[in-house]
């Protein structure tokens, strides 16, 4: 939890950029701090996972090598471009959680908290979350970090395991905008981490459709408390709530059905499928 906490200060700048027109050295100081979690968790993920921590040092070295250039830039010529900045902070976190993600799966970590509990929910397992923010086959980037909310809460063994409002979170995977030879644009989105109950438990989750926003009106009238099958699934019967223009193939691809660009714009519902089983912690 102190390497998350300290993770989360060090890219503090993702809310604060998008206000600031300037980047500055600040800024830079702190990703380079985020790149030294990084290089700490990949230390720890040398002892469990020999082939993915070499992989996820080159990874790393490539970034700090961004890094160093966009700090000649800035002291060049005065200002580097924001985007640049954040290409580099949503690699970084890609990786970051990646990391995480993989050394907590190696080395399980069992709580004697009596006042906590572990609850697996299973893969398979369908979620239905809204989108934070638009994206465009377009202007996506690989690895770009996007954000989502959880639509109803999701109950098991008799608790609330996962309430409506939960963040989700996840990064473009790949993506193919529109061209002359490939006239119809392609975009996968992969999900990788879920913070619920103050914890950031790792997640690995594919999109399986693709729903209009407007459909969270009927969910709230529908009611919360039902489940995602019973509201989704009767609006969904009827063909109401479908997102036009989009299909969903294999590995969760979302891609254009005419010849234009895959857009998802901002309140987009998306069903996604647990691809591995997510561990929740909850206090009783």
């Amino acid at each position: 939890m102190k390497i998350l906490a300290m993770f989360a200060v060090c890219l503090s700048l993702a809310g604060s950029a998008r206000a600031q027109t300037a980047v500055t050295t600040a800024d830079l100081d702190k990703l380079d701090a985020a790149a030294d979690v990084v290089a700490r968790q990949i230390t720890t993920l040398k002892k469990v996972d020999p082939s993915l921590a070499m992989t996820s040092e080159k990874t790393l070295i490539e970034i700090r090598d961004d890094l160093t250039y966009l700090r000649v830039k800035l002291r060049r010529e005065g200002s580097v471009p924001q985007k640049d900045v954040t290409d580099v902070r949503d690699r970084l976190e890609t990786l970051r959680v990646r990391t995480q993600s993989s050394t907590i799966k190696a080395l399980p970590i069992f709580t004697d908290d009596p006042l906590e509990k572990v609850i697996t929910v299973p893969v398979g397992t369908e979620l239905d979350v809204r989108l934070q923010t638009s994206l465009s086959s377009e202007t996506a980037k690989v690895e770009q970090r996007f954000e989502a909310t959880t639509l109803v809460d999701m109950n098991m063994a008799g608790s609330l395991v996962i309430p409506a409002g939960t963040l989700v979170r996840g990064f473009v995977s790949s993506v193919r905008p529109a061209g002359r030879l490939e006239r119809r644009g392609s975009i996968t989105l992969s999900f990788d981490e879920m913070l619920v109950g103050g914890k950031h438990p790792p997640m690995r989750a594919s999109v399986v459709q693709a729903m209009e926003g407007k459909m969270s009106d009927d969910v709230g009238r529908i009611g919360a408390g039902a489940t995602v099958g019973a509201i989704l699934g009767g609006i969904l019967g009827g063909g109401k709530g479908v997102l036009a223009g989009i299909l969903i193939g294999g590995g969760g691809t979302i891609a254009a059905t005419d010849g234009s660009n895959a857009e998802l714009p901002i309140g987009t519902i998306l069903r996604i499928r647990l691809d591995q089983p997510l561990e929740v912690t909850l206090v009783k």
